[in-house]
């Protein structure tokens, strides 16, 4: 768990019971301008699932998990503010475009940070906290895909090490458009 400088955010891993939250987290980022470049399912896909799938959603990548970690920010009124998620993948299966995954590897996911909240150092927290989660698991590496199109996130990937790995993953339906993953190899 980490803290801002100015201890009014505090950055930690999400606890199962706090599905409500997460839910209202994505759903708000799922309405950002930028949300068609940057996640896989739409508002109306995210609001029409059930409870139960936001309470498995938040259990299997709570504390305690192995498998996923999802981070908050979570501001000083209590209500959550940012997040990520790294779920583990592991060599000798496919990843979520169908490649092959030949390392034991991090994949970022689902990162958001209300736009009140950006460019006072969270983001940078929030990646801090779930790279040390992927490093004491002993991954390899830790990788994510943006977009060619957002801007903002590829500059905010570089300033925090990451860097184009060649991989180029196409958009189905999304002619001329296509996605790149970035990766931090642990160091």
């Amino acid at each position: 768990m980490s803290t801002s400088a100015d201890e009014r955010y505090i950055v930690r891993s999400i606890r199962a019971d706090e599905w409500p939250a997460t839910k209202e987290l994505r759903l708000t980022a799922l309405r950002d301008p930028l949300a068609h470049l940057a996640y896989l399912e739409t508002y109306e896909e995210a609001v029409a699932r059930p409870d139960s799938f936001w309470q498995e959603r938040a259990a299997s990548a709570a504390g305690g998990s192995a498998g996923a970690r999802q981070v908050i920010a979570e501001g000083p009124d209590g209500q959550l503010v940012g997040t990520l998620t790294v779920l583990v993948e592991e060599p000798g299966t496919t990843d979520w475009a169908g490649f092959p995954v030949e390392r034991r590897q991090g994949h970022v996911v689902g990162v958001y940070m209300r736009p009140e909240h950006r460019g006072c150092g969270l983001t940078e927290l929030l990646f801090d906290e779930a790279l040390e989660w992927a490093w004491a698991r002993g991954l390899e590496r830790v990788r994510l895909i943006v977009h060619e199109d957002n801007g903002r996130a590829l500059a905010f990937y570089r300033k925090v090490g990451f860097e184009p790995s060649g991989v180029t993953v196409p958009l189905d339906g999304q002619s001329g458009s296509s996605e790149r993953e970035f990766v931090l190899e642990r160091g």
